[in-house]
């Protein structure tokens, strides 16, 4: 905690100044531009790899950067419920799946659960069955081969899933909402976007 400390006082020493006036206006709502779903992962961080300011992109985090299907019903549904909030109440012009290399929950779909992560994320992996059966049919050779193939695939099931929503579909339908697949190199700090051909192609630097 001590560490964290530290960082909100260099915030409000250094960042807060210049940050002030931009708060203020955030604390009248929200309206972001962009709905980003991506892993939790501390490694992967969107509003550093987008250089995005506070305020201009909705960011939700899980095991995997997974949109589950629609499925209405009693259960706890947390990234659902920020997806609806998103494209309903703040009407997001854009959606971003960010996926990432050596992703942990990947490797666990792959490899099998561990004990010590038993309770909660088997269940919730399963939800990625389809990239893995996909995956697995391809045989690859490699694990390394395997594991990056998994992970671009993972994100094509969230932007799949994202569209089992009647309101994601029907704003995609009137053109006030866009999807994206991205995916993101930690050791290469490469950016990927996924193209009308289904494949990862990295972004042009200038």
């Amino acid at each position: 905690m001590d560490a964290l400390i530290a960082g909100y006082r260099r915030f409000r020493a250094e960042h807060w100044p210049q940050e002030r006036t931009r708060f203020e206006h955030l604390a009248g709502g929200q309206q972001p531009h962009t709905m980003v779903v991506t892993c939790s992962d501390s490694r992967v961080d969107p509003s550093m790899i987008f250089d995005a300011a506070p305020g201009e992109m909705f960011i939700v985090r899980n095991v995997a950067n997974l949109v589950p299907p629609y499925a209405p019903d009693a259960a706890y549904h947390g990234t659902s419920a920020a997806l609806e909030f998103a494209v309903r109440a703040l009407k997001v012009a854009h959606i971003v799946v960010l996926g990432h290399a050596q992703c942990g929950g990947v490797k666990v779909l792959l490899e099998g659960m561990p004990p010590t992560v038993s309770d909660f994320v088997g269940q919730w992996m399963q939800i990625a069955t389809p990239a893995r059966q996909r995956v697995m049919a391809c045989g690859y050779a490699h694990d390394h081969e395997r594991q990056l193939a998994c992970e671009h695939e993972v994100v094509k099931l969230s932007l799949e899933n994202l569209q089992t929503f009647w309101w994601v579909r029907d704003a995609l339908q009137t053109g006030q909402l866009r999807l994206h697949g991205c995916y993101f190199g930690i050791r290469s700090g490469v950016l990927e976007v996924l193209g009308t051909d289904g494949k990862f192609a990295p972004v042009v630097e200038r």
